[in-house]
């Protein structure tokens, strides 16, 4: 069966004891028999050459401030155009402290106080509490759903923006519906802000976890000229690799003026990288294709059972999954009040849909070993079964 077959090179069964290591994950349900399936971190290693290249440097014995290493501006710029066709230039990158950062950054930099911030959710829950951390104020359009697959509803945007409407943040592979938005539907929504007069701020961090073929990242900024002058790409090795205790990520900003406007909003408050940091993305991105590959096709099996598996319980749903590794469960059919706590008391810690802005929704992160994966499962079907 595909859901036992194992990686090619390396071994993503192998069981890692994440208890008591100050893992946010795990020591949130500690001392409880609870499987952890809630915030976006994995539970494999890191790819091998990351943490051979972290042991050198921690050898190194000294960790004072540093600056990015060229090379690492040079990978990523070399990572840009082979994986997406797009030229940038070294200065267009601006290296942050971790994504979430970056989304607050943006939101600071473009408008004023009281100046609007526009989103589609569901989504991951920084973007709803970005704008107020900037004396912004959101506004919340709603993502339409069809056969298991998210849309943005353009004209429920164009009713819901405002002459105030600054900045629009995106989320593209996004999370959680796990959608890897088409050339069309980014063109669409970048002549919407080209219209309004709207900055995009996307968030591209899932970008290295597509698991489908057919599908292609394609980066907002990439879709014309006038695009990728209104645009801040955020992105960042953190996820793709699972490093997010690292806080390494980057903003690719080419108009010059936005990037200024971006660094002034950082002065005094955003710290910079720290040198381990610096070191696993550069070692991540330019020497670890096979790990990256090889983890593609497990989460790909740890999708495909999660899907199956959730789609057989009574009243509960979950659509497709493009990318991530985060799967959206449709639980309003279901008769469970309050469904992130009735799992919980079945074993199994999942997300909330009401931090993601979607009452009725759970999110359910299938980046753990399959043998984990497969008993959280077993749990919750067993769970509705006897509700």
């Amino acid at each position: 069966m595909i859901y036992l077959k194992k990686s090619n090179l390396y071994n993503f069964d192998e069981i890692v004891d994440r208890r008591g290591t100050g893992s946010m994950k795990w020591d949130k349900y500690g001392g409880r028999d609870v499987i952890p399936l809630w915030v976006a971190d994995m539970d494999f290693c890191s790819p091998p050459a990351v943490i051979e290249a972290l042991n050198n440097r921690v050898g190194h014995g000294i960790f004072g401030y540093t600056v990015p290493p060229d090379e690492l501006s040079e990978v990523v710029g070399r990572l840009l155009e082979k994986e997406y066709g797009w030229k940038t230039e070294k200065d267009w990158i601006v290296w942050l402290p971790g994504l979430v950062t970056g989304l607050n950054v943006v939101c600071r930099a473009v408008g004023e106080d009281g100046d609007d911030v526009m989103t589609a959710v569901p989504v991951y829950p920084p973007f709803l509490t970005a704008p107020g951390n900037s004396r912004r104020n959101l506004i919340k359009t709603y993502l339409s759903e069809a056969n298991g697959k998210w849309k943005f509803d353009f004209e429920g945007m164009e009713k819901a923006v405002t002459p105030r409407t600054r900045l629009f943040l995106l989320c593209n592979p996004h999370n959680p519906v796990g959608r890897v938005y088409s050339r069309d539907e980014l063109a669409c929504l970048a002549s919407f802000c080209t219209k309004h007069g709207i900055i995009i701020g996307s968030d591209e961090i899932h970008c290295g976890l597509l698991l489908d073929r057919e599908k292609h990242h394609i980066p907002t900024a990439t879709i014309s000229p006038e695009t990728s002058d209104r645009t801040v790409t955020l992105m960042a090795p953190s996820k793709t690799f699972n490093l997010p205790g690292l806080g390494c990520s980057f903003a690719v900003i080419s108009n010059s003026d936005l990037r200024r406007r971006f660094t002034g909003a950082m002065k005094g408050i955003v710290p910079r990288v720290n040198a381990l940091g610096y070191t696993a993305a550069l070692v991540a991105y330019r020497d670890s294709h096979d790990w990256h590959r090889d983890l593609l096709g497990y989460l790909k099996a740890n999708r495909d059972l999660a899907l199956d598996s959730v789609n057989k319980m009574p009243g509960i749903s979950a659509g497709e999954v493009e990318a991530t590794y985060l799967a959206w469960i449709d639980v309003r059919k279901s008769d469970i009040e309050d469904p992130a706590r009735f799992f919980e008391d079945a074993g199994v810690g999942l997300s909330d849909g009401k931090e993601f802005g979607t009452p009725g929704f759970l999110r359910l992160n299938f980046g753990c070993q399959r043998s984990l994966l497969v008993k959280a499962l077993e749990r919750m079907a067993v769970a509705v079964e006897l509700k």
